[in-house]
């Protein structure tokens, strides 16, 4: 899908099962432009009675007010029922469409993106597209109606003084072109400077605890500050050239009026056509020339960047890398195997290095390494976290780059050290909101060893944002549940318990070992013998290499490298030696 494509779908959902709504508030804002020529008409009419000059009597003109009135309560009314209905589904179809092309992206785009871009694309930017971009169709329809109507009546009632009013418009006109263009560079501006101001706000809310651990908070206060004193120097530029664009809007309109106001007098005292009421109604149309003159630029700039910021999300939104795997693997028969591996993350060195080895189904291995060794790329890879490796990944004889995405995620589960938790019940985040026999997510949340939990808060008790509400050992036991209602194959575990106490590690990792009915493969830097003699194996990485592998016991007993890690982990660096 390229970035037209992406963008013309974002484009058609605000009218996407929305016409009625759009179609109701449409003809209201045409008709409204049609109620400020009529008032026009009318106090035009009641001068000209009181001069002699009309062609109606007082009762019909009040007559006429009675019905203008009650035009303008239905317009309201319809106005009132339509308009925000309509702006509120096109935002929220806009909105959901964008999420939904989000959540379809491929774990390893979304790995290199920023979040802030979205964050800022469906919070600052999606307010000023509902702003600029769809409400902004309906008074551009009004001023519209208001322009072409004010001018076909003035010309009706003095093609002259018409064509004078037409000559002193320039003035207004010129400047709402000027200011308008002026005004569309700093609104991208402004959505750029959003963008980094978001990205700032959720750093320091994310690295917190370690912002407070290293008593950063000047520092993380300094990078704050930084970005929103650029935001809002953008911002008050805009508001800058807004305000000269309104007083020197002002100042050239009532220019215009007072040069349209002489002309008219004089055309009216030498005996003309024109009436005193034509005169003064020819003032008030020429407000409705003015302010759509001076609003239009404006309108128009709003709209051009607004529709600048839906093509930066569809450019977003489009940036994913080339799956073309279509082949589909229901379960892990034959294991998974590593021929001759190699990555790099720039092109140029290499995390990876020729690494082979098989994992056989249902067996439980243990990936140990010093900091930096390439334990976490050595798992990233089998979720697809790239496919640009040498060598091959195969599962169940299977090349990885050729499995589909969709497959391979029904295949795995990833268990992390950051546990993800909605703000909802303990049994929404075990099921991930999905339907399951109630006997199933029992026997889940007893082999996860969460009966305690349910037994003091209830299933239905609130998580907290994050999680908060629980601790790290719960959170992990959560995820190892989803893990067992899953019903996956494989179970890739990265760092789970580095966050942990003692007794909860121990505790979470063997409640994962138990899962034999999975391959699971654990990434840990916990070097705890009787926990690592469960392991079927371990796989010992070493700057990119697997430097050894096998039983607790074989390693222990050759004396390499795993038994100077071991050592010195557990305590007795002498003995590394």
């Amino acid at each position: 899908m390229n970035n037209t494509t992406t963008r013309k779908e974002l484009s058609s959902q605000f009218l996407k099962k929305n016409h009625c709504a759009f179609f109701a508030a449409l003809a209201v804002s045409i008709l409204t432009g049609t109620i400020g020529l009529l008032a026009s008409w009318i106090l035009k009419e009641f001068i000209d009675l009181l001069s002699g000059q009309s062609n109606f009597t007082l009762m019909e003109l009040i007559y006429i007010c009675l019905a203008f009135l009650v035009a303008a309560l239905i317009l309201t009314a319809v106005d009132y029922a339509s308009r925000p209905s309509f702006i509120s589904r096109a935002m929220r179809q806009y909105k959901d469409k964008a999420f939904s092309l989000l959540s379809s992206k491929n774990i390893s785009t979304f790995r290199k993106e920023t979040t802030s871009t979205y964050l800022s694309a469906l919070t600052n930017d999606a307010a000023s597209i509902e702003n600029d971009y769809v409400s902004s169709i309906l008074p551009i329809c009004t001023k519209t109606v208001q322009f072409l109507g004010a001018l076909i009546m003035m010309l009706i009632y003095s093609p002259l003084l018409t064509g004078c009013s037409l000559l002193i418009l320039i003035i207004p006109a010129l400047v709402s072109v000027i200011t308008g263009k002026k005004m569309a560079s700093i609104q991208k501006e402004v959505s750029d400077r959003n963008t980094g101001f978001v990205s700032s706000v959720t750093d320091c809310l994310s690295g917190f605890q370690v912002i407070k651990s290293f008593r950063a908070e000047k520092d993380a206060f300094r990078l704050f500050s930084e970005e929103d004193r650029k935001l809002e120097n953008t911002k008050c530029r805009l508001h800058k050239i807004s305000g000269l664009a309104g007083a020197l809007g002002g100042i050239s309109g009532l220019i215009t009026q007072l040069g349209v106001f002489i002309v008219g007098s004089y055309l009216a005292l030498k005996g003309g056509s024109l009436t005193a009421g034509s005169v003064l109604m020819f003032v008030n149309l020429l407000n409705f020339m003015i302010t759509p003159l001076s609003d239009f630029p404006k309108l128009l700039a709003g709209r051009k960047a607004s529709s600048g910021l839906i093509g930066k999300l569809a450019s977003s939104l489009d940036l994913n890398n080339s799956t073309t795997g279509s082949e589909s693997v229901k379960s892990v028969g034959d294991g998974i195997s590593f021929e001759n591996v190699s990555f790099s993350y720039d092109g140029e060195k290499n995390v990876l290095h020729d690494i082979s080895c098989d994992l056989l189904p249902g067996r439980s291995y243990a990936v140990v390494g010093s900091s930096g060794s390439g334990k976490s790329t050595f798992l990233n890879l089998l979720t697809a976290g790239s496919n640009g490796y040498l060598g091959n990944i195969r599962i169940d004889g299977k090349e990885l780059r050729d499995i589909s995405p969709d497959s391979l995620y029904d295949l795995m589960t990833v268990i992390q050290q950051n546990v993800f938790i909605f703000n909802s019940s303990i049994k929404d985040n075990v099921t991930m909101f999905k339907d399951f026999p109630e006997e199933k997510v029992t026997d889940a949340l007893n082999k996860a060893h969460l009966e305690d939990l349910i037994r003091e808060r209830g299933s239905s008790y609130l998580c907290g944002e994050n999680g908060n509400g629980l601790s790290g050992g719960e959170k992990q036991r959560i995820s190892i549940a989803r893990s067992l209602l899953k019903d996956s194959s494989i179970l890739l575990a990265d760092e789970v318990t580095s966050a942990l106490d003692a007794k909860t590690s121990h505790e979470v990792i063997n409640e994962i070992l138990d899962l034999d009915s999975m391959t699971r493969i654990v990434v840990t830097h916990t070097l705890d013998e009787a926990t690592l003699n469960r392991y079927d194996e371990i796989l010992v990485i070493k700057d990119g290499t697997i430097e050894e592998k096998g039983s607790f016991t074989n390693l222990m007993q050759n004396n390499g490298y795993f038994k100077a890690l071991f050592t010195v982990a557990n305590g007795d660096p002498a003995l590394a030696s």
